[in-house]
């Protein structure tokens, strides 16, 4: 059979099968219909009545909320309005501006200064007082190092002593014998001799 054939083939099987379904959808289509009008005026009686139920409460809710966070919001508002404004307000005696007359720069330059110059030595102040704290240990660590030291040769240098002078007693032992050693060997050989 020829490729073109079988393409015809293939193509007339599925016109059929559209049709079918087609035909098919018409008769559901025909016969759910009338379920479908009933669901949607269902569905918008539901919603009538949920909106009926929400809307009261969406009333009340917007009044607790006017109540008690719009001031809140209001205020807060209020507070960044001031902090944007371009001419400062009267804010305590940090403020710029004290019963309408303005402070010299100069003055708030030098108070800036100061506090910075303040901040600065107590920084580096401390820093020193770390690193004196931190050379104490480290030479009291030193200290104890040496001390350790001194004791381990003073130990030794007692044992050598000690060892010394039990050596030193052996060998002037030794001496006294070889020197009383020739003395009897010689009386023995003049014993025998004569």
């Amino acid at each position: 059979m020829a490729i073109t054939l079988q393409r015809r083939k293939v193509n007339n099987e599925t016109e059929a099968a559209i049709a079918r379904l087609q035909e098919f959808a018409r008769e559901q289509a025909e016969r759910l219909g009338p379920y479908a009008d009933q669901a949607r005026h269902t569905a918008a009686h539901g919603f009538r009545q949920a909106r009926g139920w929400t809307a009261p409460r969406l009333e009340t809710a917007a009044d607790r909320v006017e109540d008690t966070v719009a001031p809140r919001v209001a205020d807060l508002l209020n507070a960044a309005a001031q902090r944007v404004d371009p001419r400062p307000v009267k804010q305590g005696w940090i403020s710029l501006k004290r019963g309408g007359r303005r402070r010299p720069r100069a003055a708030v330059i030098l108070g800036a200064s100061a506090v910075t110059a303040a901040a600065v030595y107590g920084a580096l102040r401390l820093r020193q007082m770390t690193q004196e704290a931190e050379w104490q240990n480290n030479l009291n660590n030193a200290r104890e190092q040496v001390r350790e030291t001194k004791g381990q040769l003073a130990t030794k240098a007692k044992e050598t002593q000690h060892r010394l002078r039990s050596m030193g007693r052996k060998t002037t032992e030794e001496e006294a014998e070889a020197e009383s050693g020739p003395e009897s060997t010689s009386e023995l050989n003049g014993r025998v001799t004569s």
